[in-house]
């Protein structure tokens, strides 16, 4: 949005505000996935379970030893009860041993 003044001056105005929430260092990469636990999130929307499927077993020939937790053992993370599901969603890894994260649309 912008504005002329009397002088001919041209002030502008930045339609949003300032940040809010502060970037994080990200956590550490593992330095391989061989013998790890990845827990699989999915939103129950398009084909992540098929797209899972496909994942799995391509990171399994790559990697000795790899483990998944299913989708299922989560709950959808987007959809009527996501608030629940992402809320309780670090005591659940931590629960089942997840030494890592992977989430997909599958599309």
């Amino acid at each position: 949005m912008a504005d002329i003044n009397s002088d001919g001056q041209c002030s502008v105005y930045w339609p949003s505000t300032a940040r809010q929430v502060q970037a994080k260092a990200l956590a550490p990469r593992l330095d391989t996935l061989a013998g790890k636990t990845i827990a699989l999130l999915w939103g129950y929307l398009f084909r992540g379970d098929e797209a899972y499927g496909v994942i799995e077993t391509a990171l399994k020939e790559q990697y000795p030893g790899v483990k998944f937790i299913s989708w299922e053992a989560f709950g959808s993370i987007h959809g009527n009860d996501e608030h629940r599901v992402v809320a309780t969603l670090p005591a659940r890894l931590r629960e089942l041993g997840a030494d890592a994260v992977l989430t997909a649309m599958g599309c």
